[in-house]
């Protein structure tokens, strides 16, 4: 098992289960939004206030696109899907798990998402944003863990379980 790659919407838990999963792996952790950070000099929002909506999807297609790690699990910024380069790289360096959470769940649990450094179009809802994401999610994703009724060591144990049976799978083909 190489990378493991976590996408998913604002919220699910991508950064916190993927420092325990690292953890438990003996993987490195990286956190795509704070490479962006790091490259760019600036926090997100900051971003996507001088830079715009698309001014920052681009930025984020380009470092995920050029993220080169072994043995890592990889957080991304829930707006990844977005960018074709970024996510055919991702999955050519390791396993793409989808975390996926109900919308109801994701709605009591994100309170501040501008605040967050989510990329919105004008006027949109945090309803608009799941509908138009989750098919990219889906479409991306070489396992999906359905997150709801799990804490972080039962999301943990579903990846890892996941993980295995498709290693094994790609090992025997």
């Amino acid at each position: 098992m190489d990378n493991i790659i976590l996408i998913g919407m604002p919220g699910v838990g991508k950064s916190t289960a993927g420092v325990v999963l690292a953890k438990v792996l003996g993987y490195k952790f990286i956190d795509a939004d704070l490479i962006i950070q790091q490259e760019e000099g600036r926090l997100l929002k900051d971003i996507i206030a001088k830079e715009g909506r698309e001014g920052f999807l681009k930025i984020e297609n380009r470092v995920n696109a050029s993220i080169e790690a072994e043995q890592a699990v990889i957080a991304t910024g829930g707006s990844v899907v977005y960018g074709a380069e970024a996510m055919a790289h991702l999955r050519s360096i390791g396993t793409v798990v989808y975390l996926k959470l109900s919308y109801e769940t994701l709605e009591k649990r994100l309170h501040n998402i501008r605040g967050r450094g989510v990329v919105l179009k004008e006027g949109q809802t945090l309803r608009d944003l799941y509908l138009e994401r989750a098919p990219l999610y889906e479409k991306y994703a070489d396992i999906t863990v359905d997150e709801g009724n799990r804490d972080v060591e039962g999301t943990i144990a579903c990846i890892l379980a996941a993980c295995e049976v498709r290693h094994k799978k790609s090992e025997r083909a």
